[in-house]
Order: structure tokens, then C-alpha cells, then sequence
């Protein structure tokens, strides 16, 4: 295959695993973490009346803030045009994948808004590019074709007999239904050969790297074992304005590290949704744009730690 500049050779080398040996994994190891995660959650889940859905959203926010996690949830998610663009983006990404001839950024998220747009799946985020003012779209079209330019500059073609897969969608059902574990990876190459972990799993970012991307990474990791019954041997983001990739093999620590944390995810989810206890505020980096911030203490905290921080970096 032709690599056409430097960014290409990284990416084709961390895509590669150029020194990390696939490792094999035990068949039980599935089964096992499984069992252990349902086994922990088994009684606060038959108290639910309805299915519990955890997302990796859902359980970056419970595990940050439990009162901005409530306070998301009662008022609902509100499309902006940034969060627009990295919905755009992905979609660009994944119909770059199966794109036949060779793609012109544009084209991609000219394409990604129109699928955006008649698809029903995408729901509020479809009415809301359709009652965009040509402006906002054109601002939205210029933004989003610049990440999609440096993804195409940045990566090199995927080759089919990667077997690569675009927004693959994940669903684990546990306790018999009443908890649903689900994801969609950006994208997902390789596969499993027996007990020979294979497969690799990418996350595009658009912003700065974040403490919380890692351990979204591993739900998915999580989440792709108990599907398939074999882990991916690598997980990575991607950062497309600085070109870099943050991997992070896949080992037994990883995934019983992701299994406790949505353990204990899950069951914040489930106490609060039974009104087991009063939501708790732990001051963190959302408080910059949570809707409880002008009256929360928490907020109030965050910004003098922030401010303490800064005078110190100072001195």
C-alpha cells in the first residue's frame, strides 16, 4: 500500500502493533467477568421496574458528578453546533471507510450531513441541522471538513483485509435484561483467530486528550469481550488535531479495572433511579458548564481549586 507522508507511517505502525506480541487470553475469562459483574448487581437490579441503560456517557457522568448527572438527565441533551460537528465528523469518518475511489473531505461531510439528515436514528440531531441557517451550515460544513481533511492526510487507506468497521455497535444485556450495556466504537480493525486476541479498537477525538477517554476505551474493551468472548489486544484515541495516537494494550487488569468501575457506575445509576439516596456533587471539571452551576457549591469549590492551581503554577 502506498504511505504518502510521515503522520501515515505512524499511524500504519501503532495500527500494526509494530513489537506488541497478540496475546491469548482464556476462553473463561468472558464468562468470568461477567458473573462477577452480575453477581454484584444482581439485587439492586431486581428492584428495577424498567431496563437501566449505561452508556459510556452515562457512566463518565455518575462517576464525575452525581447531582450534574441528574441534572442532565432531567433536562436532556441539547444539540450545539460543536457537538454537531464531531457527529458529523464520525459520520464523514465512516463513510470514508467503504468510500469507493478516492474521498474529498467535503464530499464526506456533504454526504455525512445528508445521511444525518434523512436518517431517523439520528433524531433531534437531524431536525437540528435542518433548521440550520445557511451560514451556520456553511460554518458547520468549514469546521467539519477540516478534521475530515487532516483524518484523510493523517491515515492511511484502510485495506479490506483489515476488516475494518465503522461505528460498530455494542449491546451486553445482564441480570436478565434489566441492565443494558451498550456502545458504538469509532472504529474497529482485525479480529479474534481462536483464543489469539486480534482486533483493535479506535475512538476519533476532536478536542484535548481527557482522563476519562482511557477508561471509555476499556468499556468498550469490556464490552467487546463479553460479545465476542475474546478481548481486543489494543485500544487507542485518536487525536486529529495533534496526530497522535494514546494506545493502551489490553490485559486482564484492564478489563477487571473496567469491570469495577462499571460496577460501581451501574449501581450509582440504579440507587438514584430507585431514589435510594440523594444524588452527591463532586466538583470536577464539568462544573464549567453544568446548568447547576450558579447555585452549586461544588461549582463554587472547582473554581477556587482552579484558581489556587494557577496561582501556585505561577509562582
Amino acid at each position: 500500500m502506498t504511505v504518502s507522508n510521515p503522520a501515515q507511517r505512524r499511524v500504519l505502525s501503532e495500527l500494526r502493533g509494530v513489537g506488541v506480541e497478540r496475546p491469548t487470553f482464556d476462553p473463561a475469562l468472558a464468562m468470568a467477568l461477567r458473573e462477577r459483574i452480575e453477581t454484584s448487581l444482581e439485587d439492586l437490579a431486581g428492584e428495577l421496574d424498567r431496563p437501566l441503560w449505561a452508556s459510556k456517557q452515562a457512566l463518565s457522568r455518575i462517576l464525575g458528578c452525581e447531582a450534574h448527572h441528574v441534572s442532565e438527565e432531567r433536562s436532556g441533551f441539547a444539540w450545539s453546533l460543536p457537538a454537531a460537528r464531531g457527529s458529523v465528523v464520525h459520520k464523514a469518518i465512516q463513510l470514508s471507510v467503504t468510500w469507493k475511489g478516492e474521498p474529498a473531505a467535503l464530499d464526506l461531510v456533504d454526504a455525512g450531513i445528508e445521511r444525518l439528515l434523512d436518517d431517523a436514528q439520528s433524531g433531534d440531531l437531524g431536525a437540528f441541522l435542518g433548521a440550520r441557517s445557511s451560514g451556520e451550515l456553511a460554518e458547520l460544513r468549514s469546521d467539519a471538513g477540516d478534521l475530515v481533511c487532516k483524518f484523510l492526510e493523517q491515515w492511511p487507506p484502510l485495506l479490506p483485509s483489515w476488516k475494518p468497521r465503522s461505528e460498530s455497535r455494542l449491546r451486553v444485556e445482564l441480570c436478565g435484561g434489566r441492565i443494558i450495556l451498550s456502545g458504538k466504537a469509532d472504529l474497529t480493525l482485525g479480529t479474534a483467530m481462536a483464543d489469539t486476541a486480534g482486533r483493535l479498537i479506535v475512538d476519533f477525538k476532536t478536542g484535548r486528550p481527557g482522563p476519562h477517554h482511557t477508561d471509555d476505551l476499556r468499556f468498550y474493551a469490556l464490552l467487546d469481550t463479553l460479545v465476542i468472548g475474546i478481548p481486543p489486544f489494543r485500544l487507542a484515541g485518536y487525536y486529529l488535531d495533534e496526530a497522535s495516537f494514546h494506545p493502551e494494550n489490553v490485559t486482564e487488569q484492564v478489563l477487571e479495572a473496567a469491570a469495577r468501575r462499571t460496577i460501581a457506575g451501574v449501581t450509582r445509576l440504579i440507587e438514584l433511579q430507585l431514589g435510594l439516596r440523594s444524588p452527591q456533587i463532586t466538583p470536577n471539571p464539568a462544573c464549567g458548564w453544568c446548568a447547576l452551576r450558579p447555585t452549586c457549591a461544588g461549582a463554587e469549590e472547582w473554581d477556587l481549586a482552579r484558581r489556587h492551581d494557577s496561582a501556585d503554577g505561577g509562582t
